[in-house]
């Protein structure tokens, strides 16, 4: 399977910043990737990054709301998103989980809000320090799978990413032997629930991904590709990454 690098721009980016979008299209126009390369910015850059960036890489929304539309104040449809040159959206990524205080139920219906809008999911689960600290991460990703993973999941609309959430934002990344690890059991989770289509489904790995460990990550087994918060911004950091495929 292709590798997916998908950057998460969080809360960061104004006009200003669609230069380093212009650097990147540049780069990758004239040395392709071997990675698919994905970039999340704040709503209010996917249509203006669109018209710049003509298919060198895709776009995609940071969450969505599960219905098509209504009184939802300060929200998006995946609809919107579609509209405004989006084809991927993330949805139940760890701070959204925490800060709004979003459940496995909220993600899943999101997941299938993206799909009707014809937008591949990127379905984020991961576990806290203290629940990793107690043993319970094998179980926390499991049971955030069964609850966030829709039935209907498939390589085509889904893709996996986990982050640890003490990794996020924090510098510190798991050892490679627990990366290797879990995402073994993520492979073998996403099958029984899934079947053997799951095997093709991408896992990507977040967390602290820098270009300094992005070479030894993105070549782990069963890593196909990663989701990239604060070093995506940069143009040049986030080559790095890529390229690290």
């Amino acid at each position: 399977m292709r590798p997916l690098v998908a950057g998460n721009w969080k809360m960061n980016g104004l006009a200003s910043s669609l230069k380093e979008l212009d650097a990147l299209k540049a780069a990758l126009l004239a040395a392709p990737a071997a990675a698919e390369v994905l970039i999340c910015p704040p709503f209010t850059l996917i249509a203006p990054a669109a018209l710049r960036v003509d298919r060198a890489f895709a776009l995609g929304g940071q969450d969505c709301h599960a219905k098509p539309s209504g009184a939802h104040t300060g929200d998006i449809a995946a609809e919107m998103l579609k509209d405004s040159g989006a084809s991927y959206v993330i949805v139940g990524h760890s701070e959204r989980r925490h800060n709004h205080g979003e459940g496995d139920g909220d993600v899943a219906a999101k997941a299938l809000a993206a799909w009707r809008a014809g937008l591949t999911a990127i379905i984020c689960i991961g576990e806290t320090e203290d629940q990793r600290g107690a043993g319970d991460a094998h179980y926390v990703c499991s049971h955030q799978i069964d609850g966030s993973v829709p039935s209907a999941a498939t390589p085509a609309n889904t893709v996996l990413a986990y982050e640890p959430v003490w990794a996020i934002g924090t510098g510190k990344t798991p050892t490679a032997d627990e990366i290797v690890q879990m995402h073994a059991y993520l492979r073998a989770c996403l099958v029984r629930r899934l079947g053997t289509g799951a095997h093709a489904l991408r896992i990507l790995y977040g967390g602290s991904v820098k270009p300094d460990n992005a070479g030894e990550i993105l070549h782990l087994p069963e890593v196909n590709g990663a989701l990239v918060g604060g070093a995506s911004i940069k143009s040049d950091d986030f080559l790095r990454i890529i390229r690290a495929v």
